[in-house]
């Protein structure tokens, strides 16, 4: 088995290349031993990273509107491939057109899995807008009281390398979700009680949410994440799923020890 886990200096992908260290990491910017440019805007990249490949962890381009059209293009070069393990979302339908039209390319694959993972818990640290509000002290979103199943990117990972490297494939989609559903609100909560920083949450409309994400992403997109909010305003989100155990052997990690992890680290 050689695997290519495209965006593997990434949230899930770095997490998964340390699970699987034979495999070949593919980034924008290469530095390390066993790493391979691969960059979604440079389709000239595609030959050598897929070069004797027969697995793909599969990260659509980032803040592109409709990715079917270059992942398709990569998928007709991955001669070689026969599993494609594919990073969706819990949140994305099936759809004709945009992020919603990859899993149908990934099914047309001999072997295949689709992960829809929910909302990261890393989203809360680095520089996630959400990550912001922690250290400022209050998490602005569009979801009212709606709740999340957020789900730890390590978990995601130990999911996907089960679904690469498993001997017979999984070929079905993994809803992957933490234990518990919560609220922002809820989640600042335990941020304050872990940490002793005081956090809250305040809840804006779907329109302000937009402006506020088109800061620092195109506005097309940002109107995409603020939809997204109001669908968790919703409900959508609130649910949880045993996949990670399922899958793994292990219960997913609650938000509870992920915070006490980050904040000690």
């Amino acid at each position: 088995m050689v695997a290519l886990i495209i965006g593997g200096t990434g949230t899930t992908g770095s997490r998964l290349a340390s699970l699987l260290p034979d495999a070949r990491v593919g980034t924008r910017k290469p530095v390390r031993p066993g790493q391979v440019r691969f960059d979604w805007d440079v389709p000239a990249t595609f030959e050598r990273a897929l070069e004797g490949i027969d697995r793909l962890y599969l990260i659509p381009p980032v803040g592109v509107v409709d990715p079917a059209p270059v992942v398709e293009s990569l998928l007709t070069r991955a001669r070689l491939v026969r599993r494609v393990v594919l990073l969706s979302s819990s949140a994305v339908p099936e759809s004709a057109t945009g992020m919603g039209a990859l899993p149908a390319l990934v099914r047309a694959m001999p072997e295949w899995a689709v992960l829809r993972p929910s909302w990261f818990m890393q989203n809360f640290t680095g520089d996630h807008l959400v990550a912001q509000g922690v250290r400022s002290g209050e998490i602005v979103t569009a979801t009212g009281d709606g709740r999340v199943g957020f789900i730890d990117a390590a978990d995601i990972a130990a999911v996907a390398a089960r679904a690469l490297t498993d001997p017979l494939p999984h070929n079905t989609e993994h809803l992957i979700t933490g234990p518990e559903a919560l609220s922002y609100a809820d989640a600042a909560a335990i941020i304050t009680e872990v940490t002793g920083k005081p956090v809250r949450h305040r809840s804006v409309s779907t329109e302000e949410m937009t402006e506020r994400i088109a800061s620092v992403l195109p506005k097309e997109f940002a109107a995409i994440l603020a939809a997204l909010d109001e669908d968790i305003r919703g409900g959508a989100e609130d649910r949880v799923a045993t996949t990670v155990e399922d899958v793994t052997g292990r219960p997913a990690r609650s938000f509870r020890d992920f915070v006490r992890r980050t904040s000690s680290a």
